[in-house]
């Protein structure tokens, strides 16, 4: 599975014509995905004090299966590799969606049917 902070507009969105898109997919071709483990540290350096998101886990292989392109690329940044969604992504590729704010010390954790399954 692969996951996306999303800004609850774009959630909104995405209900209304079928596919989740983005600002990153439009200036950047690809919208930016997390592996679990990448999900804290990406809230922690980009989304501090945000209230309005989303978690999404998405299906990569009903992403396959939709024709829609992911390949892991290296981020120099954070020394790792992120997949990156290369088109809008359908509706029945999205397994879960969750609330996703910090708490009031401003750390983000995540939902508790995600936090005990493990990396993956």
């Amino acid at each position: 599975m692969l996951y996306r902070i999303a800004e609850a507009a774009d959630w909104q969105q995405a209900q209304e014509t079928g596919f989740f898109t983005s600002a990153d997919l439009a200036a950047e071709g690809f919208i930016h995905s997390s592996e679990q483990q990448q999900i804290l540290e990406t809230a922690r350096r980009y989304y501090a004090g945000r209230v309005d998101l989303i978690l999404l886990e998405w299906d990569e292989a009903a992403l396959t299966a939709s024709q829609v392109r992911v390949e892991r690329e290296w981020v120099a940044s954070r020394n790792e590799a992120f997949a990156h969604v290369f088109g809008p992504v359908p509706l029945a590729a999205v397994r879960r969606a969750w609330p996703f704010a910090a708490d009031a010390q401003g750390t983000f954790c995540l939902p508790p049917d995600l936090s005990g399954s493990g990396a993956g």
